[in-house]
């Protein structure tokens, strides 16, 4: 594999609302139990995020609320929009993000799904710690102040 390859993914949905909200703390990759439709409706760019969330049921992990919208060319054939899909991790990764979150207070959020390098559809999910409003206000005085020296920068050369 080439080295301008090693990272070449397409991504389909992003939740950029994630890293404002949420403090990440680790990421992981998931493979996601699709059926065909709900791949054919990914490869098109469709598919949102912004509400979806990772968590438990019985021993494996869910992803609920994400959306992807119907494959028009499937007719009758076509899947739920919001149906809970499986995520695909190892079973020591299954029990550190569920000890996470039951004993720590921690949510696991979907940052993005993406196609990889083989062409399968990949889930980066995040452990997080919720922000306080205090948080959230200083993340955006910082951003802001970056932006401005950048532009101080630029003016004087």
């Amino acid at each position: 594999m080439k080295n301008n390859q090693k990272n070449s993914h397409r991504v389909v949905a992003d939740n950029r609302k994630a890293r404002f909200n949420y403090e990440i703390l680790d990421t992981y990759e998931a493979g996601i139990a699709l059926t065909g439709t709900e791949v054919k409706s990914l490869r098109q760019g469709k598919a949102t995020i912004g509400e979806a969330y990772a968590g438990p049921s019985g021993n494996e992990m869910l992803l609920f609320n994400a959306y992807i919208p119907e494959y028009l060319q499937a007719n009758r054939f076509n899947h739920e929009t919001r149906r809970p899909r499986r995520l695909l991790l190892h079973k020591r990764e299954i029990d550190k993000l569920l000890g996470a979150t039951q004993r720590e207070g921690f949510t696991v959020i979907p940052l993005k799904i993406y196609f990889n390098d083989r062409g399968r559809a990949k889930v980066e999910l995040g452990l997080g710690r919720g922000k306080k409003l205090h948080d959230k206000r200083e993340a955006e005085k910082a951003r802001d102040w970056d932006r401005e020296r950048a532009r101080l920068m630029r003016e004087k050369g």
